[in-house]
């Protein structure tokens, strides 16, 4: 029988980018996503179509529509399920969201992230746990590092600069929006299950995490919103720092391929931050430029001069800690070469 990998948030961004990579190496996948995007964000964030892809396309996916803070339905999974890995991808994904549902925003992705660790524990030890942090678990600490402003972006300066923020950065007395408190928690519970259970756990700090198949919303998928935004003929809204707010950006297959390099060798209770790295970084005004260059659509936004709570002015991702464990594992895609995939596919499958 084929070797199984449990992904919850299957139908997300990079739960479905993480189940096409596998499937298509003949794993059989089982995936537990009850499109709670929709609740969230409207019918806009619905995933029922990535659902129906995935289901049609792959007999070896097999859905559970189900919820990760149920702990009768975890247990049941993990108990009757070999399973070969876990990608920990469910959750309140929205910075700007979780302020007005701070309870179920703490209870999908913190409690969640505690049912399936204490399944694991119990019933599946010895399986490779994945979890998909964020980069917001650092608050508005980057914020603090010196800053130089350019006529398009602002950037860090003196040694930092092009070098991006490692692991090292405090996540303490700083502040965090609730999205950030609640996946910070959701990050310490895979760590310390790590580290006292001794377990195979890894948190993956994401920066800008992007693709065709994400349900880009004004509250959360910046860089497929702003495709979607400029494809649709609507205006984008940019609010705060001028626009020139900086990201790094990272194509999901390329998340997908770093889960596979994990599960092959785990370690324990790891932390690694995840993103396209300077290379792959830009600001907003500049990612309006790149797309509409791309898109052959004038680009069209609106100014708010209130920045979002909490928000990054310059964030990207410092990949040394990630490569020196992971040799093998490289960036495929280009900024330029994801821009151009999300103008053909952003609204596929």
């Amino acid at each position: 029988m084929a070797k199984t990998i449990l992904i919850t948030g299957s139908c997300g961004l990079i739960g479905s980018s993480t189940a096409i990579w596998f499937l298509d190496r003949g794993y059989r996948v089982v995936g537990i996503d009850n499109n709670l995007r929709e609740e969230f964000f409207g019918k806009a964030g619905r995933t029922l179509h990535v659902n129906k892809y995935l289901t049609e396309t792959y007999k070896n996916y097999i859905h559970v529509d189900g919820d990760i803070r149920s702990e009768s339905l975890v247990d049941e999974i993990v108990i009757e399920t070999d399973l070969a890995g876990i990608v920990h991808a469910a959750g309140q994904p929205s910075h700007d969201k979780a302020a007005s549902i701070p309870i179920t925003d703490f209870k999908v992705n913190a409690y969640g992230t505690l049912v399936l660790l204490e399944a694991v524990r119990k019933y599946s030890a010895n399986t490779p746990f994945v979890f998909l942090s964020t980069n917001k678990v650092y608050g508005d600490r980057p914020n603090r590092l010196a800053l130089t402003e350019y006529d398009t972006r602002y950037d860090f300066s003196g040694e930092i600069h092009s070098a991006g923020i490692n692991e090292s950065l405090s996540v303490d007395q700083c502040l965090h929006s609730i999205f950030g408190v609640s996946k910070l928690s959701a990050d310490l519970l895979v760590q310390e299950y790590g580290r006292y259970f001794n377990l195979n756990t890894c948190c993956l700090r994401g920066g800008c995490l992007t693709g065709p198949l994400q349900a880009g919303v004004q509250l959360h998928g910046f860089l497929n919103y702003l495709v979607r935004c400029s494809l649709e003929r609507k205006e984008y809204t940019i609010f705060g720092h001028k626009g020139k707010q900086v990201r790094d950006n990272i194509h999901a297959k390329d998340v997908a391929s770093f889960i596979s390099e994990f599960f092959k060798s785990p370690r324990i209770g790891e932390v690694y931050n995840i993103g396209g790295g300077y290379t792959n970084s830009s600001s907003i005004l500049e990612s309006l430029k790149m797309v509409e260059q791309a898109s052959g659509v004038p680009a069209r936004y609106t100014y708010v001069d209130q920045p979002r709570v909490g928000d990054h002015i310059v964030y990207y991702t410092d990949l040394s800690k990630i490569h020196s464990h992971y040799p093998g594992w490289k960036i495929s895609m280009s900024l330029e070469e994801i821009i151009q995939d999300l103008v053909a596919g952003v609204n596929c499958p």
